[in-house]
């Protein structure tokens, strides 16, 4: 997907393939419920949660992967198990973009 400039997390994950459409609803719908009342934004040209102003996750669909792109290093840190599986780094998540996360929302 061509870098743009979205004005909406809807435009964002409009803009991806079918598959990765079904991904990034998955994880948005997850992020909602576990945010709840956190505002939807796009920042740095991908959709981020804030609450109440700051960032607290930014999420993104690439060629390969989805990601997470936790705000603090705390998130990660409170997760440390369950992302042992995962590729992290330098405040990214990897997540294989297939299979995808089972069952959706």
């Amino acid at each position: 997907m061509a870098k743009a400039d979205f004005k909406s997390v809807d435009a964002y994950i409009a803009a991806q393939t079918e598959a990765v459409q079904e991904i990034l609803a998955w994880v948005r719908s997850t992020i909602c419920k576990a945010i709840p009342g956190a505002e939807e934004v796009i920042s740095y040209k991908i959709p981020t949660d804030k609450r109440p102003s700051r960032p607290v996750l930014y999420f993104a669909g690439w060629m390969r992967h989805y990601s997470l792109h936790p705000a603090s290093d705390d998130l990660v840190g409170a997760l440390k198990h369950e992302l042992a599986p995962y590729q992290v780094n330098k405040g990214t998540i990897r997540f294989p973009r297939f299979p995808s996360p089972s069952p959706l929302p």
